[in-house]
């Protein structure tokens, strides 16, 4: 199994569910250069092992899922170094969001610069009732740089993703909710568990077809694609995968599926 610093990797062999969380609590868990590619590195052995099937991203503790990231680290960054540093958080977080296997952000509190970055990677959010989200690195001199500007942008529109980024106002759970930016928000308390059933409804699911749909969501933000071209495509291949005979299959024969890998 993989072993980090500043996570922790925990895979749960009956559900087919990891949980990645996190862990840099005295930090509130910022983000440093060490936790992004260590972010890269499971999310990649997430992929390539066949027992894991979706994926949760939390952070430890009770007051922050990410509170940003680590301003001591960005001090010395010059402006070559900066965009270096981008690229590696974009690289990792585009990772997550390309992920054909579902990802859930658990997000258990702040979720600030690249926090709210991380979470919006996410294909889902689901946020404690104590969750913050914004997006202040203007108060720094600096703009978002793992995405943040355009999946705010994709997830809430323009007008109010300008607003968030302009501002660098901190927005409450209930307002993440209504713009968009979160599916359910839940108390603390039942987050995990909440994640948990949601992403084994998902996991009951044709696993090819899941990956799928993602891939053909993300298409349509893609400017080198074209996401209708795209869904089509995969419209045709699924009518060849064993997940679509055994979906057509159970449906005929009024049973319950059993598809590979669930």
């Amino acid at each position: 199994m993989a072993t980090f610093e500043n996570l922790l990797y925990a895979p749960d062999a009956a559900s087919g569910i990891l949980t990645i969380t996190l862990n840099r609590p005295s930090k509130l868990n910022a983000l440093n250069a060490a936790t992004i590619a260590e972010i890269r590195q499971a999310m990649q052995a997430a992929l390539d092992d066949p027992q894991v099937r979706g994926i949760i991203i939390t952070g430890s503790g009770e007051k922050a899922f990410v509170a940003g990231a680590d301003i001591s680290e960005l001090a010395a960054l010059n402006d070559i170094s900066g965009r270096r540093a981008a690229e590696q958080g974009q690289e990792a977080f585009c990772l997550i969001e390309e992920s054909t296997k579902p990802v859930i952000a658990a997000v258990n509190g702040f979720a600030l610069g690249g926090g709210c970055e991380l979470a919006m990677a996410c294909h889902l959010r689901v946020a404690s009732d104590n969750a913050r989200f914004g997006q202040p690195e203007v108060n720094l001199g600096l703009i978002p740089g793992y995405g943040g500007t355009q999946r705010l942008t994709q997830l809430i529109g323009k007008a109010k993703a300008l607003e968030l980024l302009l501002t660098a106002d901190i927005i409450k759970a209930d307002e993440a909710l209504r713009l968009g930016l979160v599916n359910h928000v839940v108390p603390q308390a039942e987050l995990l568990d909440f994640c948990r059933q949601l992403l084994a409804r998902i996991l009951t699911k044709a696993p090819q077809a899941v990956g799928m749909v993602i891939d053909c969501v993300n298409a349509y933000y893609d400017k080198e694609r074209h996401g209708f071209q795209t869904e089509a495509n995969l419209f045709g291949r699924a009518f060849g995968t064993e997940d679509f005979r055994e979906g057509t299959a159970a449906f005929l024969e009024k049973r319950p599926a059993a598809f590979k890998g669930n």
